[in-house]
């Protein structure tokens, strides 16, 4: 990979990770543009990989919540007359962790390869965004963060499975799920940053450990890392607008975007423009 790909990668990823418009279906339009096949064990590997980025962007934005929680979580299991709402919060968190593990290990082989499809990235940012515009516009918002529990996040967990479909959108399934579940859109925003952690911090030890030669040998672990550094500072910036943005808007310019995306890529593909794989 040369490198000012890797830096425009680190940067789409950065800015689209944690908005509700798809950052592995950016990443892959972007790949094929640029030449890349998209269904290469590297590139899948390097897709995932770079997450790691806005993880770390996201963990230090969050690290005092982050250590409150996971102190509380701790002192809540070796004391359980310690255990008050942060403790139950660190196991939501954790619960909701779950569905998305499981998921991705049992269907590994098609999400890195029929799902690739750029018929697929298409089709899921137009079909989600019907599913947003019914959230954004059903939801109460009548409940914030102190009222999460396990089976909500359980629940966020399930539909976050949803994001292993390139196109569909990791915060956007969250989110929706979350604003179905009355919470606002701050506490879905921020509750989708926690579950995110421990979903692409496993993604990204998956990838590496098993497809560490792949990389070597393909897209190369000097533009592997370089894009991963861009992603951090670019992600940081981001998750900062975003948290900031939503408490005074709803979902709409993000969903018309997906969709008019959506639309322009399946003409794309329609016309032989691009091909799909």
């Amino acid at each position: 990979m040369e490198w000012w790909h890797a830096v425009l990668l680190g940067v789409i990823e950065g800015v689209t990770e944690f908005l509700p418009v798809s950052s592995t279906g950016h990443l892959t339009i972007a790949e094929k543009l640029l030449g890349y096949q998209i269904d290469d064990p590297s590139v899948t590997a390097f897709t995932a990989i770079i997450q790691v980025g806005a993880v770390l962007a996201t963990v230090i934005y969050l690290r005092k919540d982050i250590w409150r929680v996971g102190t509380a979580w701790l002192k809540g299991l070796a004391d359980d007359k310690k255990r008050k709402r942060d403790y139950k919060f660190g196991w939501a968190v954790l619960i909701g962790s779950i569905p998305i593990g499981v998921i991705g290990l049992l269907f590994k082989d098609e999400i890195e390869g029929v799902l690739r499809s750029l018929w697929f990235v298409a089709g899921a940012l137009i079909a989600w965004s019907t599913v947003m515009w019914f959230a954004d516009r059903a939801a109460k918002q009548n409940r914030g963060e102190q009222d999460t529990t396990w089976k909500d996040t359980l629940i966020i967990g399930l539909a976050q499975c949803l994001a292993l479909v390139p196109g569909v959108s990791r915060s956007g399934a969250t989110m929706s799920a979350g604003l179905l579940r009355g919470f606002d859109r701050v506490t879905v925003t921020r509750l989708s940053f926690f579950l995110s952690i421990p979903a692409l911090v496993a993604a990204a030890i998956l990838q590496t450990v098993t497809q560490f030669d792949e990389i070597s040998n393909g897209v190369g672990w000097g533009p592997t890392t370089l894009a991963t550094i861009v992603t951090f500072f670019v992600a940081y910036a981001a998750v900062d607008w975003l948290l900031k943005f939503i408490a005074k808007h709803d979902y709409s310019v993000f969903i018309w975007y997906r969709v008019v995306l959506g639309v322009t890529l399946m003409v794309l593909l329609a016309t032989d423009i691009i091909e799909p794989v």
